[in-house]
């Protein structure tokens, strides 16, 4: 049995299929929240942090295409996994999920062994799409430290008195210097903070997670 292997968020009204689902993720390792609605399922997802979710369609109040249109909507949301749980004559609801941005469709009743195959095959896309991001933000942050460094490279007080035609008053000109101060000072923490994320063990490890992940995702396309 797989341990840490993620949170999935299970969204059925129907009490036994909550049940069969969270004891088969269980088993697989997962953790497992639980929402009877829709409303329920979003303040969750607002509230903690949620590595996939199991969606059923039909609900009542907010059913499942409208939990989706929601998640799409919030910048915080849009990017977790929704994995759609519909029978066989939801077919054309399942479509319409897919082309909201549902990542993939498991049919009712469900496979056991397939379920654990959809929950993966997300929660290795998921992770992927985290590690590439952070360091999107690493390279980020960097650059916008050495643009504000050289900005403040011309903004000295020499270079203010060189060009002094034409410029506020000399207060106005001391609080600009010490604004791309400031500037400059919370940039060079954040530039830290992310060179301590990406030099630590645990970073070193997600990268190497994720190499393994695009190699088994390219052998399989």
């Amino acid at each position: 049995m797989m341990t840490n292997a993620g949170t999935v968020l299970v969204v059925d009204d129907d009490q036994h299929s909550r049940t069969l689902l969270a004891a088969s993720l269980e088993e697989a390792g997962y953790r497992v929240e639980l929402a009877e609605g829709g409303l329920a399922a979003l303040e969750l997802l607002r509230a903690q942090p949620i590595d996939v979710v199991l969606l059923d369609l039909a609900m009542p109040a907010m059913d499942g295409e409208q939990v989706l249109e929601h998640m799409k909507a919030d910048a915080q949301l849009r990017h977790i996994p929704v994995i759609i749980i519909a029978a066989s004559d939801e077919l054309d609801s399942v479509v319409r999920c897919i082309e909201m941005g549902a990542t993939d469709y498991l049919p009712k009743p469900f496979n056991p062994v397939l379920l654990r195959a959809r929950i993966s095959a997300s929660l290795a896309s998921k992770r992927l799409r985290d590690l590439e991001h952070l360091e999107q933000v690493g390279r980020a942050i960097a650059a916008a430290g050495v643009a504000e460094a050289a900005t403040f490279e011309h903004a000295r007080p020499g270079h203010f008195q060189r060009t002094a035609r034409g410029v506020p008053a000399p207060e106005e000109r001391q609080r600009l210097q010490v604004r791309e101060l400031h500037i400059v000072i919370d940039e060079a923490r954040q530039e830290q903070k992310v060179a301590e994320i990406i030099e630590s063990d645990d970073f070193r490890l997600l990268r190497s997670q994720a190499d393994l992940l695009r190699s088994i995702i390219n052998g399989i396309s």
